[in-house]
C-alpha cells in the first residue's frame, strides 16, 4: 500500500533541498523529515544506493536524528549531502520511505538546476573542490541567492522581531525589559485563584455569567501552563478532544467537561443554573487542579543517608 501526505496517513515525509540552483561540483544538503508513531519501523532504501538521479550523486549521509513530539508522534530527521557533475536541471523523484509492515510513503518530488563552470582559457584550470571543505571566506558556503538578497532577508529578520514582540510583549500589555514577580507554580496559583473566586460570591450577586468566566479562565490557564497546551485559545469541544486520552486527566474528565458545558449555557445561552450547580462547578474545578497537580519525586534513602551524613558533618 502506498501513502502519500495528500492522504493523511499516519506517516508523513517531506522532502527539501537548501539550494534548487547549484553551481557544478559542489554540494548542498537536501534534508527529509519523516513524522510517524512511535515503535513504528522504518527504512530508507536510498541508504542503500549512492545516487538520487543518474546525474545527482550521494556525498554524505549522516545519522538520522529523532525528535519527540508528544501524543506517541516522533519526527526523524535524515540529511544527504548531494553534488552534480552535470549541468541541467534534473528531476529528483518523490523519495522512498517504508513504513511499518509494507507501507510506502513518498515524500515530494524536488528539482535540481546544476549551472555549468565558466572557463577561461587564458587562464590555468583550478580544482574548486577543496574549496568547499576549506572555505577561504566566511560566507562560501551560504548559497548565492542568500547572499545577493541580504538586505531582505535584513527586513523580514526586523519584521519577525516586531511580530514576536508584539505577540509576547506588547499585546498582552507587558514591557519586555519590566522586571515581574516570579509566577507561583501552576497549581499553587489556580488554587489561589480558585479561594479568590469563592470568597468574591459572584453568583450569589446574580453574576453568573463572570462567574463561570472566571471560572473557566482559570482551568485555562492551568491546563495551558500545567500541561503545555493551548487552551486559553480553545473552543470547549477542543479542550474535551485534546484531553481525551490524557492519562493525567482521564479520572477528571468528566468533571471538566461539565463544568465547560455549564459555562458555556451560562455565556451563551443566558441560563441561570440552581445554587448547587454553581457550588458543584468550583468544587470540580478544585477536585480537577487537585488530581492533576505535579507529584513530587520521593527521595530515595540512599539519598536520605547521604543528606543526612553532610548535615551531620557540618555540624
Amino acid at each position: 500500500m502506498t501513502l502519500t501526505a495528500a492522504q493523511g496517513a499516519n506517516a508523513f515525509l517531506k522532502a527539501r533541498i537548501d539550494s534548487a540552483v547549484l553551481l557544478m561540483g559542489k554540494t548542498t544538503w537536501l534534508h527529509l523529515e519523516l513524522v510517524t508513531d512511535k515503535g513504528v519501523p522504518y527504512v530508507f532504501p536510498n541508504d542503500q544506493i549512492d545516487t538520487l538521479h543518474s546525474m545527482v550523486e550521494i556525498v554524505e549521509r549522516p545519522t538520522a536524528k529523532k525528535m519527540d513530539l508528544g501524543n506517541n508522534r516522533i519526527q526523524i530527521n535524515k540529511d544527504y549531502l548531494i553534488q552534480s557533475f552535470d549541468s541541467g536541471l534534473w528531476a529528483i523523484k518523490p523519495i522512498v520511505c517504508l513504513v511499518g509492515e509494507g507501507d510506502t510513503v513518498l515524500s515530494n518530488a524536488l528539482s535540481l538546476k546544476v549551472v555549468p563552470v565558466q572557463v577561461d582559457e587564458k587562464c590555468d584550470i583550478k580544482d574548486y573542490a577543496p574549496v568547499e571543505k576549506a572555505p577561504s571566506k566566511f560566507f562560501d558556503w551560504v548559497p548565492d541567492f542568500i547572499v545577493d538578497l541580504w538586505w531582505l532577508w535584513l527586513v523580514l529578520l526586523a519584521v519577525a522581531a516586531l511580530t514576536y514582540a508584539y505577540f509576547k510583549w506588547w499585546r498582552k500589555g507587558k514591557l519586555p525589559f519590566k522586571h515581574e514577580k516570579k509566577r507561583l507554580p501552576p497549581y499553587e496559583e489556580a488554587m489561589q485563584r480558585l479561594a479568590t473566586l469563592k470568597e468574591q460570591q459572584l453568583w450569589q450577586q446574580g453574576m453568573e455569567k463572570e462567574y463561570y468566566t472566571s471560572l473557566t479562565d482559570i482551568l485555562r490557564e492551568y491546563i495551558d501552563r500545567r500541561f503545555n497546551i493551548n487552551a486559553v485559545e480553545m473552543t470547549t469541544t477542543q479542550i474535551k478532544e485534546t484531553l481525551l486520552n490524557n492519562e493525567k486527566t482521564m479520572p477528571v474528565n468528566d468533571q471538566l467537561n461539565e463544568i465547560l458545558e455549564i459555562a458555556d449555557f451560562v455565556k451563551f445561552a443566558n441560563q441561570h443554573p440552581l445554587a448547587d450547580d454553581n457550588e458543584r462547578s468550583l468544587q470540580r474545578a478544585i477536585n480537577f487542579v487537585e488530581h492533576t497537580r505535579p507529584i513530587e519525586e520521593e527521595v530515595k534513602p540512599a539519598e536520605e543517608d547521604a543528606t543526612t551524613a553532610q548535615e551531620g558533618g557540618k555540624e
